[in-house]
């Protein structure tokens, strides 16, 4: 084998890894964490509802623009909504002072970054505020699976 043909073929190699490490391994990683990740955006609640289970009930049947986001293998969720008043569902309650919710572990561009920190309610297992009449929500998994084992007493 010639000097220039072992050169060339070093070349494409390390191009070809290059490629790989640039491009190909950071899209695998990203479908990898999304891949349990499904997001439904309705014009109510009410078809949102009707299309999901896991939208929670407690959301009015005429909130409008809902977006959704949750995963297929816990209890994380995402939710906004236009609600037809600015204050929450009645089933919201004030979150206690002591509480501190942890940040959603989902993403979605529609959801604001800095949630945890202005968490105003408890609607049953979501943190949430309100800004006018728009909702933000987010179930963590934690919340979920500890829900879970006590409705089956484990």
């Amino acid at each position: 084998m010639s000097t220039k043909t072992i050169v060339l073929t070093t070349v494409g190699a390390a191009v070809a890894l290059g490629f790989i490490g640039v491009v190909a391994a950071p899209a695998a990683f990203d479908w990898y964490d999304g891949r349990h990740e499904e997001a439904s955006s309705y014009v109510t609640g009410a078809t949102a509802k009707e299309d999901r289970a896991s939208v929670p009930r407690w959301l009015p049947d005429e909130a409008k623009d809902v977006s959704y986001v949750m995963t297929t293998t816990g209890g994380d969720r995402l939710l906004k909504a236009t609600l037809p008043a600015t204050e929450p569902p009645p089933i919201c309650k004030p979150v206690k002072p002591a509480t501190t919710p942890g940040k959603p572990a989902l993403k979605a561009t529609w959801f604001p970054k800095d949630t945890s920190a202005r968490a105003a309610y408890h609607c049953d297992l979501y943190y949430a505020y309100t800004e006018g009449h728009t909702l933000y929500a987010w179930q963590q998994n934690d919340d979920w699976i500890a829900s879970n084992k006590a409705a089956t007493g484990n």
